[in-house]
């Protein structure tokens, strides 16, 4: 299994929504789509995911915390009064409390008094669940998705990696089997991908695939959902 090398030469873009992601030179990736990274986050995994389940509490997954974007636009749902939320993020590169300074995501969202409590949980080298607020308990765990076992655990999976050319371990049978096991019956994981292989190999391990619009720039994305025999 191949070692991923996290990126040294992260730099703050703008993009068209006029959200921060972060873009590195050297992979020749962007965190988020430059269309619009608030956009995309939220069609993606507020839309097409946490409000999938339509219940009142979710427990949510997400594999690639990063920026902390979806974490935070996850975490206005819950200040809003709209549900709540038990969140585990699997991010076994952390990026510093200067790169995520620089975004500003809670500015760009308006919610300027999350910021204190955002950076000290995106900061933490703690595994345990920080006290709720805002109706959000959250856990950030340095465990690689492929070290990760969970049963029958979380309503909603973020499978936020970087795509399989960058990271083609993230997207392989193993971890989607994993994934699959980690999802309730009936339960969903939504990612921005939409490649054949992906899908087929979600398709492989049991998973109800479908192919839903995708987010500003991109025609597709996809939904797997555990199916509720199994």
């Amino acid at each position: 299994m191949s070692t991923f090398d996290p990126p040294t030469d992260l730099l703050p873009r703008r993009t068209a929504d006029g959200s921060f992601t972060l873009h590195s030179a050297q992979l020749d990736v962007f965190y988020h789509s430059v269309n619009g990274a608030v956009h995309e986050s939220t069609h993606v995994f507020i839309k097409a995911g946490l409000e999938k389940p339509g219940k009142e509490h979710i427990d949510v997954l997400e594999v690639g915390l990063g920026t902390g974007l979806n974490l935070l636009l996850t975490w206005v749902r819950c200040l809003e009064g709209k549900l709540t939320v038990n969140y585990t993020a699997l991010e076994p590169h952390p990026l510093s409390a200067a790169q995520l300074e620089e975004l500003a995501h809670c500015d760009d969202l308006s919610w300027p008094g999350l910021h204190e409590p955002f950076m000290e949980r995106m900061t933490s080298a703690s595994e345990e669940p920080h006290p709720a607020i805002g109706g959000l308990t959250f856990r950030k765990l340095p465990t690689r998705v492929h070290d990760f076992a969970a049963d029958a655990a979380f309503d909603v999976i973020y499978f936020d990696a970087f795509g399989p050319n960058t990271q083609p371990d993230m997207w392989t049978v193993d971890v989607f089997r994993r994934m699959h096991t980690a999802l309730r019956a009936g339960g969903a994981l939504v990612t921005y991908c939409a490649k054949g292989e992906v899908r087929r190999t979600m398709e492989a391990v049991g998973f109800l695939v479908e192919r839903l619009d995708g987010p500003p720039g991109k025609r597709e994305m996809l939904r797997a959902t555990r199916n509720l025999s199994h």
